[in-house]
């Protein structure tokens, strides 16, 4: 058993899409029209982290429960890990490609780690030796 996707609520997709893609250097796994339940058209978009692992379902926001919960899906804690095997490269490129991280890297027992902001507004953690 394994988990394959998780869903991150965005406002809109090609913005997360360059984000994820661009400036994190995840892969654009899918990328489709679907519909909803009820008919209506949407998209289906995953990326995956260079490698493979649990994807992220970038899923637009649907009406003004999702659209409130857009950037706040974790209620303000850092929801999401990021793992990597060379922290300060990866810290490093990301900063060059705009990510904006709200605090400095610091040492803890498990690795380096700083928080950084996806383009929704959600927290991550990128954490590496």
């Amino acid at each position: 058993m394994r988990l394959d996707l998780a869903t991150l609520v965005v406002a809109d997709q090609d913005e997360a899409v360059a984000f994820f893609v661009g400036a994190l250097g995840f892969e654009l796994a899918e990328d489709r029209a679907a519909t909803t339940d009820d008919g209506r058209a949407k998209r289906w978009v995953v990326v995956r982290p260079a490698g493979g692992g649990t994807g992220l379902l970038l899923a637009r926001a649907d009406g003004p429960a999702q659209e409130a919960a857009v950037g706040h899906q974790t209620g303000g804690r850092v929801g999401f890990f990021l793992q990597v095997d060379q922290f300060a490269d990866q810290h490093a490129r990301m900063l060059g490609a705009g990510v904006r991280f709200v605090e400095e890297p610091r040492r803890e027992p498990y690795g380096t780690v700083a928080v950084f902001l996806d383009c929704a507004g959600n927290r991550w953690d990128l954490i590496g030796g």
